[in-house]
């Protein structure tokens, strides 16, 4: 993939925009979006202890870990949609929108609730997608670099 094509803030705000909708979809949700698979996840946390699993892989681990995995494409996002900022500055969206919805959550919803750690979780997540996104570009900057100083290669345009 040509590193311009990947590059276009225009097309990565609006992929960010999606994500929003997403996240207030899921952060809205008049019930708790886990509710109808609570009983499957822990049968399947029984199961994975039977096997071996250690006792700290909870229900709380799974929710808590699905908050990071949530996040983790709005920092890629972020990341490509506002290049010229910092990746603290692009995870600090995540704290941002996180904080929102916890507090949407408190104020309006009394079937949801509000919680400091969801904010701490989804913002790690957003985090680590804005490093994973900022390390992704770095290599193939650093690949297109090699291959237009290496003598004799063929030079691609960027």
């Amino acid at each position: 993939m040509r590193l311009r094509t990947l590059l276009r803030p225009r097309l990565w705000q609006g992929v960010l925009g999606g994500a929003f909708i997403l996240l207030a979809l899921i952060g809205f949700w008049p019930s708790p979006v886990d509710r109808p698979v609570q009983g499957e996840i822990a049968g399947a946390l029984l199961l994975l202890h039977a096997y071996g699993i250690p006792g700290w892989v909870n229900y709380a681990f799974v929710e808590a870990s699905a908050n990071v995995v949530l996040f983790v494409p709005v920092g890629i996002a972020a990341n490509f949609a506002f290049p010229r900022k910092k990746w603290w500055q692009n995870a600090a969206l995540g704290l941002l929108v996180s904080a929102c919805m916890e507090l949407g959550q408190l104020l309006f919803l009394s079937s949801r609730f509000a919680s400091p750690l969801d904010v701490i979780t989804n913002t790690a997540g957003c985090a680590a997608g804005t490093l994973m996104a900022a390390a992704a570009v770095k290599a193939l900057r650093d690949q297109q670099a090699q291959r237009l100083s290496a003598p004799g290669l063929p030079k691609s345009r960027v």
